[in-house]
């Protein structure tokens, strides 16, 4: 796609689908992570969602061909008004070794699967990466048009073998993967051509640059702006500079580093859709309710409501 067509097509989504700023008839925000109940059962897991004070949650262990824990799962968190966020898959679809990536794409179909099952806002994977040391690491073919057409590929299989009709399949942004930027995204989306085609936000991802780094809510501005049509689930953590002789940002609670959760949160609260946003990453309870409680600060600085 040529820049002038990127251009349009991202001034048209966001004609169509972002809000801007927030009115006082915007929605409430979805906010969730993880919970710490040593417990199987969908009805209690979703309470516990509710007392922590969550309003969307990752989807609970559960495999495909157990329909009636697929059912207890969608029920459960639907009567306590939880939103089930989103699938995790997290295999390499790019893996280098072939039995392995075959292994690997079955794998992310039968969690799209369960993505649709349990009426989850995604199913959400990375594109992949060449290296045989890490299934997400650098290589220097993760960037090329070969990777790129494989990622395309990759994403129109997934979604013509399952064919949702409710969930979405996403890549999530990478700083050395596709789609690292909003134009790669957008490049992304037309080259799928797939409605069941959607995006997954992780703003710390996408820093790779001190530019990006120190201009984190122009960068989340502009996330927004380009693709806030197409968001269905983000994730919410925080970065720190660990000063060395080269670049290295290291992921922390949020509201210990730098990133700006006020631009983040006035464009999940711009988008005509609510899309959750999902603390990931950290340690222990007391670690994710620091997180969250930092979350609700800003939020409340805001005038915005949690759902």
């Amino acid at each position: 796609m040529k820049r002038r067509e990127i251009l349009q097509l991202g001034s048209v989504l966001a004609t169509q689908s972002y809000a801007g700023p927030a009115s006082a008839s915007a929605g409430a925000l979805l906010i969730g992570g993880p919970v710490f109940l040593k417990t199987d059962d969908p009805a209690e897991l979703a309470r516990e969602h509710r007392r922590v004070g969550y309003s969307a949650a990752y989807c609970p262990a559960v495999k495909l061909s157990d329909k009636d824990r697929l059912r207890a799962i969608e029920s459960a968190f639907a009567k306590e008004s939880v939103v089930i966020a989103e699938v995790g898959a997290w295999k390499n679809l790019l893996d280098p070794d072939a039995a392995k990536r075959k292994e690997n794409f079955d794998y992310v179909v039968e969690r799209m699967a369960i993505a649709e099952e349990v009426g989850a806002r995604c199913c959400v994977d990375i594109a992949g990466s060449y290296s045989e040391k890490s299934w997400y690491g650098p290589h220097p073919k993760n960037m090329t048009k070969e990777a790129f057409e494989a990622t395309v590929d990759n994403c129109r299989r997934i979604l013509d073998s399952v064919k949702p009709k409710r969930s979405f399949f996403t890549v999530e942004v990478m700083g050395w993967l596709h789609p690292d930027t909003p134009d790669d995204y957008l490049r992304l989306i037309k080259a799928v051509d797939r409605k069941a085609f959607a995006v997954h936000l992780d703003v710390c991802n996408a820093v790779n640059s001190p530019d990006k780094f120190y201009r984190s809510g122009a960068m989340i501005d502009e996330w927004f702006r380009k693709l806030g049509p197409h968001i269905r689930s983000c994730h919410a953590k925080d970065l720190e500079w660990i000063v060395e002789l080269n670049l290295h940002f290291l992921e922390v609670i949020p509201g210990r580093g730098q990133i700006d959760y006020r631009a983040y949160l006035r464009g999940l609260r711009g988008l005509r859709q609510a899309a959750p946003l999902m603390l990931e990453h950290l340690k222990t309870a007391d670690e994710y309710k620091e997180g969250f409680d930092y979350i609700k600060k800003i939020a409340a600085e805001m005038k915005y409501s949690l759902a």
